[in-house]
């Protein structure tokens, strides 16, 4: 079992529990991977102290969309500047040339990344597998970055020539993209309380797959008890889309193929209507909100506070790092707080609710009540944020971490395992990893 850890005096212990608890020069008590006390002056015989004085605490942040491979191919001069559709078919064909090393390098960076921005659970929606890669090359990644993980097995098979968005050599055929679900599903999905990894299925969009296919993959999902993401709504050409192919809205096809329910999360959502929104709280459907990518892609500002207020599920995702160009959580729950209030006035989202979001809205979106609160019984998934800095210098609420406070975690546990110590990451040689990185990214550029 793990050493217990006491992390002692902490300035401010922002909890999202069921009373949205704080609290103030308090300790919290980690052993066997979960919360085993909160409160003031706790004791425990040789466990590991972390001072966090000068510190506020948060829950672990939580993302609920991301491509972990895109991590190479940041700022592509053609894609730069392009639509979502555009965008895409600058980047397929630099992505057929990946092969597994490529999956896991760019894996182990975005999580690396994540870990420090305070994200303790990534999901990751992989849906291409060129030369040989598969799901494991990421899954492999998590466990050695040491971050809880919920990856999903991806797909398309529509390509170009069937009229599709994607090259033909990206495409795979339907019953081995089944087949390969069960695999996975089989050989690395824990669906227990504190797993480190899940598994869900998830064609990419109704624009690169069948009707058919999506129908089945609902089916697959729920007979394994797994959770289904895709895609959704994410600009005006989606829309558009949906219209002329399936003569209905995206909500509509969604529902009417069963992709609605507690055990679905869609991503982006930027275009949902009103009767979309009250249909996805009536089933209890989950969204990924991802402001930065939807901002980069120009593809609008979700309807967030009009989904929280109809009792949608919505967690934040930093999307992939091709649509996005960075990978930090917090950032990301920032860049929501603004948009709302831009949209909708200053008072649209409170710097709290946008941290909500980011840590208890992601995990109840991915199912893990265990997870994204601090409470007694919960997994020790816990983000350290140290207050004392320039950054939030002069501030009259150090708590209000998305108005004036760090971008990086000073500390971050996960299952009670530090991933992140005085702003590092000691278990993972990252240097090597950033030089090797780049060294694919330059082999890609040839």
């Amino acid at each position: 079992m793990d050493k217990a850890i006491l992390i002692r005096n902490a300035d401010h212990i922002l909890t999202m529990d069921d009373r949205r608890t704080e609290l103030f020069g308090a300790d919290i008590l980690v052993t066997g991977g979960k919360i085993r006390a909160i409160g003031p002056r706790l004791g425990q015989a040789g466990a590991e102290v972390i001072d966090a004085s000068g510190c506020v605490v948060t829950p672990g942040l939580v993302n609920t969309h991301h491509h972990l491979y895109q991590t190479l191919t940041r700022a592509v001069p053609g894609g730069q500047d392009a639509l979502l559709f555009g965008w895409l078919q600058t980047l397929y064909p630099i992505w057929s040339r990946f092969g597994p090393e490529e999956m896991r390098i760019s894996a182990i960076v975005g999580l690396a990344e994540l870990a420090l921005s305070g994200c303790s659970l990534s999901s990751d929606h992989l849906y291409l597998y060129p030369n040989g890669s598969r799901l494991e090359d990421t899954i492999e990644a998590a466990a050695e970055v040491g971050l809880r993980f919920h990856p999903t097995r991806g797909a398309m098979s529509i390509g170009e020539s069937a009229g599709g968005l994607p090259p033909d050599s990206l495409v795979e055929a339907e019953a081995a993209i089944l087949e390969d679900c069960i695999r996975v599903i089989d050989a690395f999905h824990d669906p227990s309380e504190g797993s480190m990894c899940r598994v869900g299925v998830a064609p990419c969009s109704p624009f690169s797959v069948s009707r058919e296919l999506m129908r089945d993959a609902a089916l697959l999902a729920r007979d394994k008890k797994v959770m289904l993401h895709t895609h959704l709504a994410e600009n005006d050409e989606d829309i558009a889309y949906s219209l002329e192919k399936f003569g209905c809205r995206p909500g509509q096809y969604a529902e009417d193929l069963g992709w609605t329910g507690d055990d679905v999360w869609h991503a982006h959502c930027v275009k949902l209507d009103s009767s979309e929104i009250s249909m996805f709280a009536r089933t209890g459907t989950g969204v990924a909100h991802c402001p930065c990518s939807n901002c980069r892609l120009g593809s609008g500002i979700a309807p967030v506070r009009e989904m929280r207020d109809a009792g949608v599920f919505v967690g934040l995702g930093v999307d992939g790092s091709a649509s996005n160009d960075t990978g930090n959580l917090m950032a990301e729950a920032r860049q929501a707080m603004l948009l709302q209030r831009v949209s909708r006035g200053a008072d649209a989202m409170s710097a709290r609710e946008a941290l909500e979001i980011a840590t208890r809205g992601g995990a109840d979106v991915l199912g893990r009540p265990d997870c994204g609160r601090l409470a007694q019984g919960k997994r020790a998934d816990i983000a350290i944020w140290d207050v004392s800095g320039i950054e939030s210098a002069g501030s009259w609420d150090p708590a209000a971490l998305l108005l004036a406070g760090p971008m990086k975690v000073r500390h971050l546990l996960v299952e009670g395992r530090q991933v992140v110590r005085d702003y590092g990451m000691p278990h993972l040689d990252l240097g090597a990893v950033i030089a090797r990185q780049n060294q694919l990214a330059r082999q890609l550029m040839e």
